[in-house]
């Protein structure tokens, strides 16, 4: 039985990060994967689990549907959740949506896609491209690289030990690059390319590029902290970061995260399409940044969340 008899957009994970931000002050379905997730829009967005098991359900869930946001994905292999299992899933997703008649879909990817890549994360993201292309359905593909907002893990993480530590170890020479782009900017692409009609494939990326060392200093003086930035071999910064992982009972940087941003591979060599200055960002919300842990686990895998303090 499909979830509502007049056309409306379902959004994946309304209820998470990008999701929401693509869902505020819209009339949307969400479908999750959380069940018992407190909603933040109240009585306001109906809610349907993903069933991606159920195909036919699946596909019953996306009738009269015209366009599907789709922000599902994992960070890293976790438990029984895999990259294969994400890729999978989506691609059952696709195949429901079309079989559902959706006339769009917008879906987040990722910077710098490559199948050949030796990290799961960027050659699933660019098999689940070719994927969506094969569908027919008409699409927009948005490759964002690392997303900051109220909600964030990497900025608000970085602040957090920016907050404790006296020191910050920087993994090699500290030169590799990124280039942040707001939630806000994703979800206005989103929305605004979710409405069209062309086939389009779009960087969401930010107007400004950092290199690593630059965007922690850069945290520190606008939290007005004063670090020592130790530079390490990669090995050694992820011993580190395996052990505040012990800590604060979470993942705090894997092996293939670290590969990835020291390939250069969350800068864009396209235009800027978002408009948010990071570094205005950091300075209007100064005050609450990195007081408290964000953590990937609880956000995703756990409940109750457990915050470090």
């Amino acid at each position: 039985m499909s979830v509502a008899a007049e056309q409306h957009d379902v959004v994946t994970g309304s209820f998470g990060y990008t999701g929401k931000y693509i869902a505020r002050g819209r009339r949307v379905v969400s479908l999750t994967g959380r069940d018992g997730r407190e909603s933040p829009f109240g009585d306001a967005v109906p809610a349907v689990p993903f069933t991606f098991d159920r195909p036919d359900t699946l596909a019953a869930n996306l009738a009269n549907v015209d366009t599907l946001y789709n922000t599902y994905w994992v960070r890293f292999d976790y438990g029984r959740t895999t990259f294969a299992d994400a890729v999978r899933n989506t691609k059952v997703l696709f195949d429901a949506a079309r079989r559902a008649g959706v006339r769009r879909i917008a879906h987040i990817s990722i910077t710098n896609p490559n199948r050949a890549s030796p990290l799961p994360y960027f050659a699933g993201k660019a098999e689940l491209e070719d994927a969506l292309r094969d569908t027919g359905i008409s699409h927009a593909i948005l490759r964002p690289t690392v997303i900051f907002g109220a909600e964030d893990i990497l900025i608000n993480n970085i602040a957090w030990l920016v907050r404790r530590l006296p020191a910050f170890l920087i993994a090699g020479d500290g030169s590799y690059r990124l280039q942040p782009v707001a939630v806000a900017d994703v979800a206005r692409l989103a929305v605004e390319h979710g409405a069209g009609e062309d086939n389009v494939t779009i960087d969401a990326v930010g107007p400004e590029v950092y290199r690593f060392e630059d965007l922690v200093r850069l945290i520190a003086r606008t939290l007005g902290r004063r670090i020592a930035a130790l530079h390490v071999p990669p090995r050694i910064a992820l011993l580190a970061a395996r052990g505040t992982s012990w800590f604060v009972r979470d993942v705090l940087l894997t092996r293939d995260e670290l590969a990835g941003l020291m390939a250069d591979l969350l800068v864009s060599d396209r235009p800027a399409t978002g408009e948010v200055r990071l570094n205005t960002w950091l300075a209007e919300h100064a005050n609450e940044l990195g007081r408290r842990y964000t953590s990937e686990l609880n956000r995703h895998y756990r409940r109750p969340a457990v915050s470090a303090e």
